[in-house]
């Protein structure tokens, strides 16, 4: 068993899902909350920007990876209408189940199944569309991650990764006071809880950045990959073309 990070420190491979599990029993409760506030509601926008670009269309499968409170899969059941199909998934059991009584809430009942993103536990060219929106970062083995979703894709699928990136050098030093000053303050005031959103900024910082990215989707069997950066590369949309 090799090692891995978590946020800025390091730690065995097998324990790392243990602890960013961990994060996310934590801020389940105020996730949506704490998402509006502490991206002054942008997070809302770049998630409809990634439902654009999908292009979903009707009677498509789609696989939502770390749909958590389930916004890209409530857009998605919209888009693919009652001949198609979202499956919610998390690896995270409380933020699936705040997700799902979301959706339920809204009258839109989806398959939601939890289930690891290096281990998915679906045919092979099942799907038109993959997602995952801030759950990359989180996963222990990126490559092995984003392997899989090829795999379950279809023959030109597409599978879009919205995640916080690396942002424009102007904006560096004030995005770094935000994220180590402000961030873990607002988490402990709003959540009571510091330490979840300092490994969010830390997180944020040992995940590849743009170009970085891009070639580990390459690898992974994508055979056209962009990027589109927003609001300044704080956050990229990667979108990949399965071959």
């Amino acid at each position: 068993m090799g090692s891995t990070h978590f946020g800025f420190e390091s730690v065995e491979e097998r324990d790392k899902a243990r602890r960013v599990r961990g994060v996310f029993d934590s801020v389940a409760p105020r996730y949506d909350l704490m998402n509006d506030l502490m991206s002054f509601g942008l997070h809302r926008a770049w998630k409809a920007y990634t439902v654009l670009v999908a292009n979903v269309q009707p009677g498509q499968q789609v696989l939502d990876i770390a749909g958590g409170t389930g916004d890209l899969a409530r857009a998605f059941a919209r888009k693919v209408g009652p001949t198609g199909r979202v499956v919610h998934t998390d690896i995270n059991e409380a933020m699936l189940r705040t997700g799902r009584d979301r959706l339920l809430d809204e009258g839109v009942v989806l398959p939601t199944l939890v289930c690891d993103a290096e281990k998915l536990p679906f045919a092979d060219r099942r799907f038109d569309l993959v997602s995952v929106a801030f759950g990359l970062r989180n996963m222990t083995r990126k490559d092995a991650a984003l392997a899989e979703m090829a795999r379950v894709l279809k023959p030109g699928g597409k599978l879009l990764v919205l995640e916080f990136s690396k942002v424009a050098r102007p904006l560096a030093g004030a995005y770094d006071w935000y994220s180590f000053q402000v961030l873990p303050r607002l988490g402990q005031l709003v959540a009571g809880d510091s330490a979840s959103y300092r490994y969010l900024a830390e997180s944020i910082r040992m995940h590849p950045a743009q170009d970085e990215l891009k070639g580990l989707m390459k690898q992974a069997g994508f055979g056209h990959v962009d990027y589109h950066n927003l609001t300044g590369g704080v956050v990229a949309l990667h979108v990949g073309i399965r071959c």
